[in-house]
């Protein structure tokens, strides 16, 4: 337990230095944004190609990524039976609601736990896989259809997750790992350059953020809010925990870990694509606040329980 705390509190501080950058106003006001999209299209990439490609498949392909795949499904379920049946609210706004209760923050806060608390990055791995693959590309469906009044193309569906610079990152990494192939020195040297880039890079951008964040709960739905929170952060990891341990035999690290991220707080990706579609932002944005303040407590509890 004592090197998860110390995996957190060292998180926690760049996360602070952030937060002080902000409070100086050092910085520039798009630093936040502009820094966020480095770490994601460049050094989130190379991060994951360099872990992937020295990984085993077997910790990418394992029993982690099921188990993220059924705890996100049940999350996502509840949430829409709940919303969709009994408070009927609109088709947007139950796909936002959903993904505030089951998309986790896997890149700011998933990869700088996996590193600094485990010591490997391939951990978080499976949930940015299915994340990314399987979640969006559902709810960019849903929702174009919601917007457009018709059905979206199947080769936008099918180019989305190829769009995606940490996809491709991580299917080449994947595909080394599986070939036995390994990066050629020239390459690989500056890929770790720019790799150790990432986690430092997110929590201080994260850190940045928190500067002037709104108060959670106004201008939303006070149940919506709730049930989304308690989802993300009570019913997903005891899920994680449950189907790891007694479905697919996981203990240790493997078990911890995939009990941690399914406690990971709500993405803020959730937050842009309840902006771009129009479609219940306060919920959005308030999820990402509330679950992120509240993950803290959550993810120490898990921490002394499991380690």
């Amino acid at each position: 337990m004592l090197a998860v705390l110390q995996g957190l509190a060292t998180i926690g501080i760049v996360v602070g230095v952030g937060y002080l950058l902000a409070r100086t106003s050092l910085l520039p006001a798009g630093t936040p944004v502009v820094l966020s999209r480095l770490v994601f299209f460049v050094a989130t990439p190379a991060l994951l190609l360099e872990t992937l490609a020295g990984a085993s498949i077997s910790a990418v392909l394992s029993a982690g990524l099921a188990v993220t795949a059924l705890t996100t499904t049940v999350a996502w379920s509840l949430y829409l039976l709940v919303a969709r049946l009994w408070w009927k609210r609109d088709t947007a706004s139950v796909v936002v609601g959903s993904l505030a209760s089951s998309y986790v923050n896997a890149g700011n806060l998933g990869i700088p736990l996996a590193v600094y608390v485990f010591g490997d990055a391939a951990l978080v791995a499976p949930v940015m896989l299915y994340q990314l693959v399987v979640l969006a590309p559902v709810a960019f469906v849903v929702l174009d259809m919601v917007e457009s009044g018709r059905r979206p193309s199947w080769r936008r569906v099918l180019i989305q997750p190829v769009r995606n610079p940490v996809i491709v990152a991580s299917v080449i990494g994947i595909s080394l790992a599986a070939t036995g192939a390994h990066i050629p020195q020239l390459i690989d040297a500056p890929l770790k350059l720019i790799a150790g880039m990432a986690v430092p890079g997110a929590l201080i951008a994260f850190g940045i953020s928190l500067r002037g964040a709104p108060i959670p709960g106004r201008g939303g739905r006070a149940a919506d809010l709730s049930l989304a929170a308690a989802l993300k952060l009570v019913v997903m990891p005891v899920a994680a925990y449950a189907l790891g341990r007694w479905v697919f035999g996981m203990s240790g690290v493997p078990l911890l870990a995939s009990t941690m991220c399914a406690a990971l707080p709500t993405a803020q990706n959730v937050f842009v694509y309840a902006v771009r579609y129009k479609a219940a932002v306060p919920l959005a944005r308030d999820a990402v606040a509330t679950s992120t303040l509240l993950c803290i407590p959550v993810l120490v509890v898990i921490a002394g329980l499991l380690s």
